[in-house]
C-alpha cells in the first residue's frame, strides 16, 4: 500500500520525466555516434578522442570553465544571500526595490553582453574614458586605454561579472523563499535568549535555508558549466567548453564535428560529476550543522 501511495504521488510527474529522459538519451546517443565516428565514417573510431585530448585549446577551455564554475558559483550564492537579506524585512517601497533587483534577469543575456562589450571597449569605451579622466566627474587614473578583452584574466573576469550580475536575482528569489519559510518566532526567541546576528545566522538561518542554498549551488553551477553568451561576446579567443564546441563545429565548417561532439560529451560528464560532488558536499555540511546543533 505504501508503494502504491508513493507511485500515485509521483505519477503526475512521469510524462515530463519520461520526455526529458528520452530527449536526453537521444541527444547523448547522437553525440556518442558523432564523436566516435572517424573521418571515413567508421564507428567506433578512437582518433577523434585522441585529437581532443591532445588539443591545447581543449585543455585551456576545460581549465577556464573549471575556474569559471569554481569562482562564479560562490559569487552568485553570496550575491543572492546579500540581496535576499536586504529585502527580507518589511519596509516602505519594498516591492519597488525587489523589482529593481529583478531587472537584470529580465534583460536578455545577449543585450547585457553587448552593453558590457561597448562599455569596456578598448578604444571608445566609457570605462576607459572615465579612468583616463575625460569626464570631469572622475580624476584620471590611467594614462592609456586598457585592453579589457585582450587578456585572459580581464576578458574572462568581465564575462564572469556579466554572468553573475544577470543571474543573481534568480539566486536571490530562491533564497528569499527559504527565508520567508522560517518561522519569525524562532528569531524572536533567539533574540530573547541574547543571540546575536552571527549566532542566529549559523544556528537558525543557514540550517533552515540549506535546501534553498543547495538548489542555488546546484542550478548555478550547471549554468556556469554550460555558459556560452558572455564568454562568446566578451572573451573572444579565450574559450570555455561551450564556446569551444561552437568554434570546432561551426567556425571550421564542420571539419571537426567529431571533436566538437566529444567536447560536448566532456561537458555533460563534467556537469554530472560536479552535480554529484555538490550534492555530497551539501550532505556533509548538513551533517556538520546537525552535529553543531546537538
Amino acid at each position: 500500500m505504501n508503494i502504491l501511495k508513493k507511485i500515485q504521488k509521483v505519477w503526475p510527474l512521469f510524462p515530463a520525466a519520461a520526455y526529458l529522459l528520452a530527449f536526453f538519451i537521444i541527444v547523448l546517443t547522437y553525440l556518442v555516434v558523432l564523436g566516435f565516428s572517424g573521418k571515413e565514417g567508421l564507428f567506433p573510431a578512437i582518433e577523434p578522442l585522441r585529437a581532443v585530448i591532445n588539443m591545447q585549446d581543449f585543455r585551456d577551455a576545460l581549465l577556464n570553465t573549471f575556474l569559471f564554475v569554481l569562482v562564479g558559483t560562490p559569487l552568485e550564492l553570496i550575491a543572492g544571500l546579500i540581496l535576499a537579506f536586504l529585502i527580507y524585512r518589511s519596509f516602505r517601497l519594498r516591492g519597488i526595490v525587489r523589482g529593481i533587483f529583478v531587472i537584470p534577469v529580465a534583460i536578455p543575456a545577449l543585450v547585457t553582453a553587448t552593453l558590457l562589450f561597448i562599455l569596456f571597449d578598448t578604444q571608445g569605451g566609457f570605462v576607459n574614458h572615465l579612468l583616463m579622466g575625460k569626464y570631469h566627474i572622475f580624476p584620471a587614473v590611467i594614462g592609456e586605454s586598457i585592453d579589457w578583452r585582450g587578456t585572459k584574466m580581464f576578458s574572462l573576469g568581465l564575462s564572469l561579472f556579466g554572468k553573475v550580475w544577470r543571474d543573481m536575482p534568480i539566486s536571490m528569489l530562491i533564497l528569499l523563499a527559504g527565508l520567508n519559510a522560517i518561522d519569525p518566532q524562532l528569531f524572536d526567541a533567539a533574540k530573547t535568549m541574547g543571540a546575536g546576528f552571527r549566532q542566529r545566522l549559523f544556528t537558525i538561518i543557514i540550517p533552515l535555508i540549506l535546501p534553498s542554498i543547495s538548489a542555488v549551488v546546484l542550478l548555478r553551477s550547471i549554468e556556469m558549466w554550460k555558459e556560452f553568451i558572455f564568454p562568446y561576446i566578451l572573451a573572444g579567443r579565450y574559450h570555455l567548453l561551450g564556446t569551444l564546441i561552437e568554434s570546432l563545429y561551426i567556425t571550421w565548417d564542420g571539419k571537426y564535428e567529431s571533436e566538437a561532439a566529444l567536447v560536448a560529451l566532456f561537458l555533460v560528464i563534467c556537469i554530472v560529476i560536479s552535480a554529484i560532488l555538490f550534492m555530497k558536499g551539501m550532505e556533509i555540511i548538513k551533517r556538520m550543522l546537525s552535529d553543531i546543533e546537538r
